[in-house]
This record gives C-alpha cells, sequence and structure tokens, in this order.
C-alpha cells in the first residue's frame, strides 16, 4: 500500500491504495468523486480526463501515485458553487452532450484547450484537439459549438478585466 497526498478540487487528501492503482480509480473510489468516467481503460476515449498541475491528462494512464503532492482537477472542481464554469454553461446552453458519458472528459478537455489557445480557437482547431475524445451519440457539432462559444466568452471577459 502507497499513501497518496494530493490537493483535489482545492482540498487536500490522502487514500492510502495498491501501488498498482490509477489515478482514476483513485479519484472515484477513494475520494467518492464519480464525475470523471472510466470509459475504454485503454487511453482512447477520453471520458477520464482531469487536470494535473494545470494540464490534462487521461487519468486512467496515470498512476495515483505519480500524482502524490499534484493539484488534480475535476469536472467537479470546475464550477463556482452553483456558478457553472464558463465551459459547464455553454455545453448546457448548446447542448453539447447526449447521454453525457463522454462529458466530464470533453467539457475538461476543453477547458485545457481554451487555457492554451485562448479565444484563438476556430473549428478545425477545436476537432482535432478533441481527436483523443470519443463521444458515441453526436457528430460532435453541438459540442464544437459549444467550445467555440466558451472560448471567445472567457477571451471577452479576460480582455475587459484587462
Amino acid at each position: 500500500m502507497t499513501k497518496v497526498a494530493m490537493t483535489l478540487n482545492g482540498k487536500k487528501v490522502t487514500a492510502d491504495v495498491e501501488d498498482r492503482t490509477l489515478l482514476v480509480h483513485y479519484i472515484r473510489e477513494a475520494q467518492g468523486l464519480t464525475g470523471t468516467h472510466v470509459g475504454c481503460d485503454t487511453s482512447q476515449c477520453g471520458a477520464c480526463v482531469v487536470h494535473v498541475n494545470g494540464r490534462a491528462v487521461k487519468s486512467c494512464t496515470m498512476l495515483a501515485a505519480q500524482a502524490s503532492n499534484a493539484e488534480v482537477l475535476t469536472v467537479e472542481g470546475l464550477a463556482n458553487g452553483a456558478e457553472l464554469h464558463p465551459v459547464q454553461a455553454a455545453f448546457r446552453e448548446h447542448h453539447g452532450l447526449q447521454c453525457g458519458f463522454c462529458t466530464p472528459g470533453m467539457i475538461m478537455t476543453a477547458v485545457d484547450m481554451i487555457q492554451r489557445h485562448g479565444g484563438n480557437l476556430d473549428e478545425k482547431t477545436i476537432r482535432h484537439e478533441l481527436e483523443g475524445n470519443i463521444c458515441r451519440c453526436t457528430g460532435y457539432h453541438n459540442i464544437v459549438k459549444a467550445i467555440k462559444a466558451a472560448a471567445d466568452q472567457m477571451s471577452a471577459l479576460q480582455t475587459a478585466a484587462e
């Protein structure tokens, strides 16, 4: 057993887990946060995307011990109380989901994408960036629309703040 400690959604957490425990299982089982999904166990689908030290990672490919002492953000940590994160709000407004299974990973990927590209996102770039995320329900049209809307809104807010 290994003691794994990290900051998860702004809260210090610790748990003893088997050495082979994946980060996704640590988050879901040891910490009880089930927004991060296990979709394929092979790093194909992106349903398990979280942020580790500010970067998007597929949590099914990382051992929990590798995230020890890291800052980990899951979809549950995005909202500010009852106020949705702009990406979450855009997914709701533009219906960027159907069954919702891929949505947490799509949202976390989108937040990372917007942090890296800012408002300089076009449809081609968004679709390219989403290649590691699979949605079996949609044609991605509304997901792309939601990400573009969130990027535009977040860029406008940042510009207004400057």
